[in-house]
């Protein structure tokens, strides 16, 4: 069983053209992992932007080029999942120059599959730490680790889409987001239509945390919105 938190599976991006790496491949999907394979730098950046994996193992070597530039790619399209990198070359300064760029793990092939497999569990865990942290905004608290919510000390549920754009907004609680982050942030790849949408789903949650007077997620008129620190006490209405 896999470590991640989420109520989804987790995703794993696997870039490598080694024909070698196609048992783990298999061999994650069985666990239960929703993994996306590239097999060239150019292709793991837009396949890493659509999907946003929850990490990545990265060759180092690649038919198109360097995959330590593939990583800086990755990582300058605001993708920081956790890192595994992968090579045939078992030299020193190899292995410190990815973890100097910040890399999380190496591994040296040829590799024992379940070994690559449990670095992958230790770096979803790891990643949990980092960022199941609870939200706080006033009243408000949000667990990204079992997606629960809860004001005022009672419980309110929220569809998964609601549920993201809630820990979006408390993830800025204090500043403004506009409608254009909310929807590359939180729709991702899944948006096809109009920015109207973004209001649909911010008029739910309000429904659903009791915030009448919008003194919780404020508007801010030809903007976006604003999640308030401060919201004052009050229970959520009834759902």
């Amino acid at each position: 069983m896999t470590t991640h938190s989420s109520s989804r599976p987790p995703r794993v991006l696997v870039v490598d053209a080694d024909s070698g790496t196609r048992p783990l491949l298999t061999r994650l999907r069985e666990l239960g992992f929703d993994v996306y394979a590239a097999g060239r730098g150019e292709d793991a950046l837009p396949v890493g932007v659509a999907v946003r994996p929850d990490v990545v193992i990265l060759e180092v070597i690649l038919p198109d080029g360097d995959g330590f530039e593939t990583y800086r790619a990755l990582r300058g399209a605001d993708i920081d999942a956790p890192l595994l990198f992968l090579t045939a070359q078992d030299r020193t300064e190899t292995k410190v120059r990815g973890l100097m760029m910040g890399a999380d793990d190496y591994v040296t092939k040829p590799f024992a599959l379940e070994e690559v497999v449990a670095r992958v569990h230790v770096l979803l865990r790891r990643g949990c730490a980092l960022d199941c942290r609870l939200l706080r905004a006033g009243d408000v608290t949000l667990d990204p680790g079992t997606r629960e919510v809860w004001r005022d000390g009672r419980e309110v549920a929220l569809s998964c889409r609601e549920f993201d754009l809630l820990t979006f907004l408390m993830s800025n609680a204090g500043q403004v987001v506009t409608k254009a982050q909310i929807l590359d942030r939180v729709w991702r790849s899944d948006f096809h239509g109009e920015s109207g949408v973004v209001e649909t789903y911010v008029y739910y949650l309000r429904r659903k945390l009791g915030d009448r007077d919008q003194s919780l997620i404020r508007t801010v008129r030809g903007v976006g919105y604003l999640m308030a620190r401060d919201a004052g006490h009050r229970a959520p209405s009834a759902r």
